[in-house]
């Protein structure tokens, strides 16, 4: 079975654009390392505030940081399912290096393993 890789390209760089929208919304572009995303922390003013606002904040940060670790991960995948279809492996489980089957691809584009090898 032959896989329509221009299909799952068109859906990786769709997602892609996605999750880029998301991940700025929490966070940005670590300057010293360009494929790598940090959290921001809120822009309040916390000089003046009480322990309960100073706490929200870290709270607040710390839930950005859980999210964008998240959203880190799926960009990795896609970018390296991205690779792979470049480099004419896409669709190769990255353990036994068999097809992995068009039903798993449809349901995560990303996928990097066969239903044997999931994790």
């Amino acid at each position: 079975m032959a896989i329509n890789t221009d299909y799952f390209k068109k859906k990786l760089e769709a997602e892609k654009k996605l999750l880029i929208k998301e991940l700025e919304k929490i966070g940005r572009r670590n300057p010293d390392n360009l494929s790598d995303w940090e959290a921001i922390p809120n822009e309040k003013d916390t000089s003046q505030a009480d322990e309960n606002t100073v706490a929200d904040n870290i709270e607040g940060y710390e839930e950005n940081v859980a999210i964008l670790k998240t959203l880190e991960a799926r960009y990795q995948d896609l970018k390296i399912a991205l690779d792979k279809i470049k480099q004419g492996a896409y669709g190769l489980c990255e353990v036994c290096k068999k097809e992995i089957d068009e039903e798993r691809l449809l349901a995560n584009p990303s996928a990097r393993t066969c239903r044997e090898h999931m994790e």
